[in-house]
């Protein structure tokens, strides 16, 4: 019943502002005697099969307002700078200078803001609990995340958005690149087994192929080895991470590690100040590298493009 009254709540609060917006419009023309009514231009539209089912959208979106921040860097790939994204995607650091001039969203909540942008596109992630709210201002398409890997997932923005060349063009000279530095990677790490770890205060993630933190690049484009136990319960069951506690951490972890903290607080029982952290072979092979935490969170193209040059840097000295 409070979800309900709570979503009676925000429609509501939908219906009256845009009154308002609407009421303050016909009083000006009211007041302008010269004022004659002009239609709005209407743009060209498609019909986009989104996980929330077939949505009329602009062919060509000007004014997109994102709600899924991982996407910002798709966008900005293909040409596309939305108006306005979500607060995460303000701390990546791989797009320093590319959120100028673009409204931060904060968690996304705020309807009010968003009527204000006048956005004629909204993305979101899909379980969104405001869909309907969000409909009322504009088309709302939702993205299942990791249905797709990146490429794909690049390549369906470009069928939304009208530019598939664009992503055709990245993914080519993206391909090249992989080709380029692929051979010296596993010249250097050879067989050995590569994790990827976030620490908890108590336990971690470790990370497969599909969720981000570069694993894309490690497991898929260079192929390198996961630990028997990651590829099992990361990687091949789909699921893109594990979580598991610090007694787990010697079966999980590989010859080189790779590695950030979840968050920046682990003072106390700190994993990376454990005995189990300090015996790892990675640790005293001085085969461990500490990554941007936010940065590799994403996995855009040019969010990517920063980490295959840390993971070369890093690979091949």
């Amino acid at each position: 019943m409070k979800i309900q009254l709570k979503r009676f709540g925000l429609c509501m609060m939908v219906v009256t502002i845009l009154t308002v917006f609407t009421a303050c419009g016909s009083s000006d023309k009211k007041n302008d005697p010269k004022s004659e009514p002009t239609p709005s231009p209407v743009s060209e539209t498609i019909t986009y099969s989104a996980a929330n089912g077939d949505i009329i959208i602009p062919k060509k979106p000007k004014k997109i307002a994102l709600l899924a921040e991982v996407y910002y860097g798709y966008f900005l790939e293909l040409g596309l700078k939305p108006i306005a994204v979500t607060d995460y995607a303000f701390q990546n650091p791989y797009y320093k200078g590319l959120t100028d001039g673009v409204v931060n969203l904060g968690d996304g909540s705020s309807l009010e803001q968003l009527l204000e942008l006048q956005p004629d596109l909204i993305i979101g992630y899909t379980g969104s609990e405001i869909i309907e709210e969000l409909q009322k201002i504009a088309p709302t398409v939702l993205i299942e995340y990791g249905k797709l890997n990146y490429k794909q997932q690049l390549k369906e923005l470009g069928v939304m958005t009208g530019t598939e060349a664009k992503a055709d063009d990245w993914i080519a000279g993206w391909d090249s690149r992989i080709k380029q530095a692929k051979p010296s990677i596993l010249d250097k790490v050879g067989d050995r087994t590569v994790s990827i770890i976030q620490p908890l205060k108590s336990g971690m993630y470790v990370y497969g192929n599909s969720f981000g933190r570069g694993g894309e690049i490690i497991y898929d484009e260079f192929g390198l080895k996961a630990p028997d136990v990651v590829q099992k319960e990361a990687i091949d069951s789909g699921i893109g991470y594990k979580e598991i506690s610090l007694e787990k951490l010697p079966e999980y972890a590989g010859d080189y590690i790779f590695t950030a903290p979840w968050t920046t607080d682990l003072s106390g029982n700190s994993v990376y100040e454990s005995a189990l952290w300090k015996k790892l072979p990675a640790v005293q092979q001085n085969r461990v590298f500490e990554f941007d935490p936010v940065g590799f969170y994403f996995n855009d193209p040019i969010s990517m493009s920063a980490q295959l040059d840390f993971f070369i840097e890093k690979l091949t000295k």
